[in-house]
């Protein structure tokens, strides 16, 4: 199948009893449209929120997402149906570059170093097999990695989005939650975006009847501000490129040409281990659903989302993943066509030449955001749990056990190695470097303990029907009946 030229099914109209319809194949082109909007709306809130938490352009991110997932379908030669949204990975390594006194510049640079890395992981994955990965990365290491991330995140949601208007997060946290768990379908999948709308609707009506909220500036000044402005909407063009954009919060950064700091790029390398492991996810989950083996392609994935970020990181745009959101769109609408994400990619692309449509997501109050991210980063974290549940890991087993706590703990708690007045490595830079570290060192003195590991794990797996301990089958590779519990939705 090449990346263009799709059949159409059946009659175009509906899809056949037990049928699904394969990537290489299309409904008619009003369908597929209409398909390709709700991509649209599945990936939009995360794709906007999160660059906006880095402190960059949203409309620059979700343009630059069209632009991703359309490099992505040409190099996985169509097979692997995906849209490429902004990426929650490494959120918290621009927290700990800004938190050092990194600009805008140095974080897309660190975004450029991820891309260069997880594309060469690819081309070694693409000829050496995916049985790689599953060895150096397995899901113990993948798992912590995941966790920490998140949790490093805790204090961003505590003392910057929560305090600016704590009952509108809480209200926000609430809706979220309900329509995420009650709700089912498509509604569901939306949640977060949603959630967004409420919000706003919340915080024009806490204006309306209470007025104004306090404000701190940095310099300790207390200023009444309104709950939500729209003040640069108004004043923002229909079309445009995106530019930098003020926000209460600060200056969302638009277009510009990275710089590189060695504390960057190390701070942004754990992020890349998350972007394997749901990379890796979605591959196993899209295959299971289409019923072919894509275990070929795994390789030009992350060559894909690689080569997405590297040109995201050169034109000052936000890293890009593939996102969980559109596989369950087409879980629930049995169309795997590539058809439909492109019409999504090019619908984004619209939205991304709208300096209107940027002011407007810009304008999201921070009390919204706070009870979104309290969610958001909880679910980064827990997901690494939930790799270790469905890996069946063994932390009975102090191989497990001591190197992920060592690991967990200095990530969440910024624990810092100094080495000279500019140079330290702290928090999920650190963090994941002991994990990583410790990981095979107990592995590679204490073989004993390994063997009692495996032995446990086929047991394990014998008695409860999962692939216990052991994630991978003989040759490395994630069995493909396991492809869509395993995958780490982390955007």
């Amino acid at each position: 199948m090449s990346a263009f030229g799709w059949k159409l099914k059946g009659d175009g109209r509906a899809i056949p009893e037990g049928e699904v319809v394969a990537p290489g194949e299309r409904l008619s082109w009003p369908r597929t449209i209409g398909l390709g909007a709700q991509h649209v709306f599945a990936m939009f809130g995360a794709t906007f929120v999160f660059p906006i938490i880095m402190g960059l352009n949203p409309q620059y991110a979700v343009m630059m997402s069209g632009f991703a997932t359309i490099m992505f379908l040409l190099i996985v030669n169509g097979k692997i149906p995906s849209y490429l949204g902004t990426s929650a990975s490494l959120v918290g390594a621009v927290t700990a570059i800004r938190a050092q006194g990194g600009d805008s510049a140095e974080v897309t640079g660190g975004f450029l170093a991820a891309g260069v890395l997880l594309a060469i992981v690819g081309v070694i994955v693409h000829f050496a097999g995916g049985g790689i990965v599953a060895k150096v990365l397995p899901p113990a290491v993948t798992g912590g990695v995941v966790m920490l991330i998140g949790f490093n995140l805790a204090p961003v949601v505590a003392s910057a989005y929560w305090p600016k208007d704590q009952w509108t997060a809480v209200l926000v946290m609430i809706f979220v939650t309900v329509f995420a768990v009650a709700v089912k379908g498509f509604w569901s999948r939306i949640a977060i975006f949603l959630g967004l709308i409420f919000g706003v609707l919340i915080s024009w009506l806490f204006d309306s009847v209470f007025g104004k909220i306090s404000e701190t500036a940095a310099d300790g000044t207390v200023s009444k501000v309104w709950r939500l402005d729209f003040s640069s909407v108004s004043s923002a063009h229909w079309f445009g490129f995106p530019t930098d954009i003020t926000t209460q919060s600060g200056v969302l950064t638009g277009p510009h040409l990275p710089t590189f700091s060695a504390t960057a790029i190390l701070l942004v390398v754990p992020g890349v281990i998350a972007l394997i492991a749901e990379n890796t996810g979605h591959v196993k989950a899209v295959s299971e659903m289409t019923g072919e083996n894509l275990d070929p392609y795994l390789g030009r994935g992350f060559i894909g989302d690689g080569v997405a970020t590297t040109i995201a990181g050169f034109i000052g745009a936000s890293p890009t993943t593939t996102y969980a959101e559109n596989i369950g769109v087409m879980a629930a609408t049995k169309v795997y066509s590539t058809a439909a994400y492109y019409v999504a990619a090019i619908v984004a692309i619209l939205f991304g030449f709208s300096p209107k449509f940027g002011a407007a997501v810009s304008s999201v109050p921070p009390g919204v955001l706070g009870g979104i991210t309290v969610i958001l980063y909880g679910m980064i974290g827990l997901l690494g749990a939930k790799i270790w549940v469905e890996s069946g890991v063994n932390f009975g087993a102090p191989q497990n056990l001591v190197p992920l706590s060592a690991g967990i703990i200095i990530g969440v708690g910024n624990v810092a190695i100094i080495f000279t007045k500019d140079f330290e490595i702290s928090g999920i830079a650190l963090g994941t470097i002991v994990l990583v570290v410790l990981y095979h060192l107990c592995r590679w003195i204490a073989p004993h303990l390994r063997k009692e590991e495996q032995a446990r794990g086929k047991a394990y797996a014998g008695g409860a029907g999962i692939n216990a301990g052991d994630v991978y089958d003989s040759s490395g590779q994630i069995p493909s009946n396991r492809g869509q519990d395993v995958e780490p939705d982390l955007k």
